[in-house]
This record gives C-alpha cells, structure tokens and sequence, in this order.
C-alpha cells in the first residue's frame, strides 16, 4: 500500500448526484480518504463521511499571481481562505498564474514568486501548502503562463519556501510534455499535490486513453510522495463506478 492518499474533485461528478451525503459515504467505502473543490455548504457533510476537504482553490485561473495588480485581492482571498483550512483541516490551497497577455515567462515567474512570498509565511505558520497548478494551454486553459514544469519549478525555486509547491496535474503535463514518470522521479522535491484524468479528453482511466496510470502511480509513490492523488476526470457514466476502478488502478 502506497503512503499517498486518493481524493476526487467534486466539480467532475456534482451533476451526477442527487444525494451528496451518501455518495460521500460510498466514496469513503471505496477507500478514498478526501474530495476537494467542494461547495463550502457540503463541507460538513464530506467530514461527517470521514472524508477530508483535500483542497480548496484561490483566485482565478486567468487573472493570476502573474500580474503584481492582482496580488492585494488575491491575497485578500487568501486569507479568508486559509483561516477556513486551518479551521476545517484543509491542507492545500490552489493557486494559479493567471494568463501571460503578453507577459514574459520571466516576468511573469518573477510577479508570481513575489506574490507567493507574500503569503508563504502565513501558509508555514498554519500548516497549510499554497500548490501552485499546472495547466495546459493548449486543449483547455490557452495562454495561461504555469504550463510547464520548468516555468513552475522555477517559480518554486524563486519562493524556495517549504510550504509552496506544485499541483502536478499528469492529464494537462502529458498535453504540454509528456514524460511524466521521469519528471515525478526528477521533481519530486517541488510536488505537492497531484491531479489525474485519461488523456485525451479528461475521462475515465481506462484502455481508451494514452496514460499508464498503474505504471505512474508506482513511480510516484517509489519517491516517497505522501500528498493526495486527485482523480479529476468527468466519468463517462456511474460515477460511482469510475471512481472505485480509477481508485483501485491507482491503489500500489
């Protein structure tokens, strides 16, 4: 049994539930331990499962870190936000880059390093890792800046703080790059949080989609990765179903 733990997003599943309460509780028996970017009215319910809020997001994914004018409301944001998971035991924010609009890779790394900054210490102090998420913008987020792993782990360096790290999402890096199970070995120091769904078309991990996720999972968790592996793919129907065959395909 691997030490990392498995979550699901529920913004994949949502329009497929009628009753949130006991589906948490299914996915609790299945053997998932959280579920994240869940609406705060659901909170309880997912805990009264036993399931944690594995993560919930900050800001916009367009009008990011990258930008300095950004930074007072994101941080504004950020603050309610991280009282709510000290509160709840939420132990990851999301935080994104926004889109470049023109703006250099550098720039851009360099505003959303110094926005991290900002908020770093507040983060250490409550336990709290800010994951900054990759996303391609290719298929599905065009020209947002965090689209690379280098441009992410650049970013982490500029930081260097150990409660800022990457959400290496595998669905949108194999996009953009490929070579996942070398860049999870090569980069393990800057992972925090991990999000997973069958390329192309963010659906289900079956035998229709290009990713080796058994192979992947081992490979994660060879390194030591004790974090959250998210399935964030839309089922293609029981979502019940999809998620306990993603859960034990990604179970090593």
């Amino acid at each position: 049994m691997s030490a990392f733990k498995q979550s699901f997003a529920w913004w994949c599943v949502q329009n497929q539930v009628t009753d949130p309460a006991r589906f948490f509780q299914a996915a609790r028996q299945i053997g998932y331990a959280g579920v994240e970017l869940l609406p705060r009215p659901l909170w309880d319910a997912a805990l009264g499962a036993g399931l944690v809020i594995a993560a919930e997001g900050v800001g916009s994914l367009t009008a990011g870190l990258n930008r300095l004018e950004n930074h007072a409301a994101i941080a504004a944001e950020f603050q309610q936000k991280l009282e709510l998971a000290a509160q709840y035991g939420i132990p990851n924010l999301i935080m994104f880059s926004g889109n470049r609009a023109g703006l250099s890779d550098i720039a851009g790394a360099l505003n959303t390093a110094q926005g991290l900054r900002q908020l770093a210490a507040a983060a250490e102090a409550k336990g709290v890792t800010l994951v900054m998420e990759l996303l391609n913008s290719k298929v599905d987020h065009t020209d947002y800046q965090c689209d690379h792993t280098d441009w992410g782990v650049l970013v982490m360096n500029l930081v260097n703080s150990p409660a800022v790290k990457l959400l290496y999402d595998i669905y949108h890096m194999q996009i953009m790059e490929g070579d996942i199970i070398r860049t999870l070995r090569e980069q393990i120091a800057y992972i925090g949080h991990v999000h997973t769904a069958g390329n192309p078309g963010r659906r289900d991990l079956d035998d229709q989609q290009e990713l080796n996720y058994p192979a992947i999972m081992r490979a994660l968790a060879q390194t030591g990765y004790t974090g959250f592996v998210t399935q964030e793919f839309v089922p293609k129907g029981d979502p019940l179903k999809a998620l306990r065959q993603a859960y034990d395909l990604c179970a090593v």
